[in-house]
């Protein structure tokens, strides 16, 4: 028995089988944000999808400009009871902060992460829909939808939702305040930009933007990096100091 597993683990099956199964594991690794991103939107859309048809329009993955900014959508359903602009976000941890805070923090162990707000970027998007549609802002509902089981410490004012609540937040709402639903889609569905080209440049600006953040930002506490001047010569430290005594070298 012994020496057949041997003769096993030297067969060229077997290395293959196992150099396949490392490249999967690495392309894994690389791509797990992008997978659990996806599964994410797969959940909202299904619950969207059951929506009924008759009284919702559900249009995904929206891209659009106003006043010479580009504007990714995640969905937006309109109906005669309002717009629902919203947003997806797949975060696991302990996740703290308020509507108007810049960023939040997901505590990981005795780690600290800061995202931004989604709240706020949401907002940004509601209202390049009331600019695009020409419409009064309050009939565009700001939703983020968080279809993990992250537990949320987030103070709001009803933005923030999770998969499986996302269809009855959607059915609370209704009181007739649109009455042009099918002009409404059209118009978003005109203005929707398909073209990959743009759409690659528009994800690669907002990657720079992120990463020029965050090579800007404390990682103890969030705060801006500002240059200094000490003995050594200048160096990059917290703007919170001397609550905050995070340094690191200039580049």
């Amino acid at each position: 028995m012994l020496e057949l597993g041997n003769k096993l683990l030297r067969s060229p099956i077997y290395l293959f089988v196992l150099f396949l199964g490392f490249i999967v594991l690495y392309i894994l690794n690389r791509n797990i944000n992008k997978i659990i991103g996806w599964f994410g939107e797969y959940w909202v859309r299904q619950v969207l999808s059951k929506l009924p048809k008759d009284r919702y329009k559900v249009i995904n993955d929206v891209f659009i400009m106003t006043c010479g900014s580009y504007h990714q959508i995640d969905h937006v359903v309109v109906s005669k009871y309002g717009i629902f602009c919203i947003e997806t976000k797949q975060y696991n941890g302990f996740i703290y902060g308020d509507k108007y805070d810049k960023k939040w923090v997901r505590k990981v162990g005795k780690n600290k992460i800061y995202y931004n707000n989604p709240i706020r970027q949401n907002y940004g998007h509601v209202l390049s829909l009331s600019e695009l549609l020409n419409i009064d802002k309050r009939k565009i509902y700001n939703i983020v939808c968080i279809p993990s089981t992250a537990k949320l410490r987030i103070k709001h004012d009803g933005e923030l939702t999770r998969n499986f609540n996302l269809a009855e937040k959607i059915y609370s709402y209704n009181v007739e305040i649109i009455d042009n639903v099918d002009y409404i889609v059209e118009m978003i569905c005109k203005a929707n930009i398909t073209d990959k080209e743009k759409r690659k440049e528009h994800i690669k600006y907002i990657l720079n933007t992120v990463i020029s953040d965050e090579e800007n930002e404390c990682p103890k506490c969030g705060g801006r990096l500002v240059e200094r001047n000490g003995k050594n010569g200048s160096f990059l430290g917290c703007s919170n100091y001397p609550k905050c005594k995070y340094t690191r070298n200039i580049k």
